[in-house]
């Protein structure tokens, strides 16, 4: 009899199991709110390599009004394409309005880098360090400016990022009033771009990856150069 009941809790238990990764994690453990963010056109005649089908459109569009963060940052991780690319026709979870989010830092932002890490990021040796990057600023989900405004954290592909709102005004950081922008650990959104429905790229004035990444880029000097 006993052995009959540790059976039967064990299959319990592993029915559980399946049910709970076939409905997934939400990127928000708190409710989202309704969307009001900015929409905008979103073609482009500009030929880009695509990684996959579903995403087609997205990197079109990426290659052309993002082109330094998408070659050197998006373009290094092609697992995270696929996982987008799923997500994105609804089949991580069977649903057919499946969606995808995605910080895409500007030309500027990336300009800002400087000299010395826009080479780091074009040394094939961080490659991985920018396929890491890369998985911080997807989302396999839709995530709305007014989600992440609600929100006190994000979770993308490459793991948990802190989500806070803007302030202007005040001295040194302090003192100053919520002027009703989103930064994305750290990253202020511009602007966001909506794309068929299915996916939002919000535009971000920064890289919203840890920055102890750069670490990692860092550790390939070679000692007694400069």
């Amino acid at each position: 009899m006993q052995i009959k009941y540790t059976l039967a809790v064990s299959f319990l238990i592993a029915i559980s199991t399946i049910v709970t990764n076939a409905v997934g994690v939400s990127a928000f453990q708190s409710p989202a709110v309704s969307l009001n963010s900015r929409k905008t056109s979103s073609t482009s005649t500009k030929a880009s390599t695509t990684l996959l089908r579903d995403t087609a459109k997205v990197e079109e569009i990426m290659t052309s009004q993002y082109p330094i963060f998408m070659k050197l940052i998006m373009s290094k991780n092609a697992d995270m394409w696929k996982k987008l690319s799923d997500a994105s026709s609804g089949s991580n979870d069977g649903d057919d309005n499946g969606g995808i989010t995605i910080f895409a830092a500007n030309d500027n932002a990336m300009k800002n880098l400087g000299e010395k890490r826009l080479s780091q990021l074009e040394d094939v040796r961080n490659g991985e360090t920018a396929e890491k990057m890369a998985g911080f600023h997807a989302i396999g989900e839709l995530v709305t400016a007014d989600a992440l405004y609600n929100s006190g954290g994000v979770v993308t592909i490459g793991g948990v990022i802190d989500v806070g709102r803007s302030r202007s005004g005040g001295f040194m950081g302090i003192g100053g009033k919520e002027d009703g922008g989103i930064t994305i650990n750290g990253a202020k959104i511009v602007q966001t771009t909506e794309v068929d429905s299915n996916c939002l790229i919000h535009e971000v004035d920064m890289l919203v990856s840890p920055e102890i990444l750069w670490r990692y880029c860092d550790q390939l000097r070679i000692p007694g150069s400069n």
